[in-house]
């Protein structure tokens, strides 16, 4: 743990002095990790947008930080990923997506976040959230060029061309055989086969997927899927759920996206899990939670998951 410690110590200082320049190099150091990661990628087995895990080992799963340093702190102090990750432990850390804005540390989560994917860029997987989408669905509002700014000065727009670059070869979706499904958002209520997941991006803006893996929510006593008030992706209903599952073989929708005042959140009857990995302004929660997966465990609900879930 100590190990532990001294690197995120150092990750943060770093986080605090790094200049303009060396943060521009990063994204782009990280971009071309993510452009390469196809076919065997350690354990993981990727397909464009699409990453396969095995039913082996831990998956420490992360939620929405939104620019919230101490929260992504909090978790990698309490996972002691980056000493197990040393050690080369049978364990991934995935991010599910919407690294900035909102937060103003974004420029100081997305130095912590890339390093680790440029340290262990074996065992780091980078979903992409809605904050993270192409141009044409960006969120509003968009606070990461005024933080950029901020950070950076007047030359605040070539690290935010990089970000950008960036965001493109950012992960869809992944799948653990036989266990669960993880995503930003929502089902891609039109989906037919796992390769609408795998090329979702490619298919954008002509097929809906991108869009609703990005933007859509679950909700309560809905049959089929209607406008969401986001004004992008879809509510959808358990039916949407428990088609998409069928089809992918697995039993549990692991998502983020949603704020919620507990930190997690269980819908569909057990089928889908809503993490929320920050806390406070500009959202209401008191509580925020990550999960320590036992990937190696069979499960049927999302209840089944609570016992993983770490709430801080």
């Amino acid at each position: 743990m100590k190990a532990n410690i001294e690197q995120l110590s150092q990750m943060i200082r770093e986080a605090g002095e790094i200049g303009v320049s060396e943060f521009s190099q990063l994204a782009e150091n990280a971009k071309t990790l993510l452009a390469k990661e196809q076919g065997l990628v350690g354990s993981l087995q990727i397909t464009d947008g699409l990453v396969k895990a095995s039913s082996v080992g831990e998956a420490i799963v992360v939620g929405d930080i939104h620019g919230d340093l101490e929260s992504l702190v909090e978790i990698l102090r309490g996972c002691d990923f980056l000493n197990r990750a040393q050690k080369n432990e049978n364990v991934i850390l995935i991010f599910l997506g919407d690294y900035g804005d909102r937060g103003v540390y974004s420029p100081e989560v997305y130095y912590i976040v890339l390093r680790l994917k440029e340290t262990f860029p074996e065992k780091v997987v980078l979903m992409r959230g809605n904050h993270e989408g192409p141009e044409d669905l960006l969120a509003y509002p968009h606070d990461l060029p005024t933080q950029l700014h901020e950070r950076f000065g007047e030359e605040w727009k070539s690290a935010y061309v990089k970000l950008r670059e960036l965001f493109n070869h950012l992960h869809n979706a992944v799948l653990v055989e036989n266990g669960c499904v993880m995503l930003h958002g929502g089902v891609p209520s039109q989906a037919k086969s796992i390769d609408d997941l795998a090329y979702a991006h490619l298919k954008h803006p002509r097929e809906s997927h991108l869009e609703e893996i990005l933007w859509s929510d679950p909700e309560e006593g809905l049959n089929g899927i209607c406008p969401s008030p986001r004004g992008a992706g879809k509510l959808f209903g358990e039916d949407v759920t428990a088609k998409f599952l069928k089809m992918l073989g697995v039993k549990v929708l692991i998502r983020g996206h949603e704020p919620t005042e507990e930190g997690f959140k269980i819908n569909h009857n057990g089928k889908i899990l809503t993490l929320f990995s920050r806390r406070g302004a500009p959202y209401l929660n008191d509580r925020a939670a990550y999960l320590q997966l036992n990937l190696s465990e069979k499960w049927e609900t999302a209840h089944q998951l609570k016992r993983f879930v770490r709430l801080f």
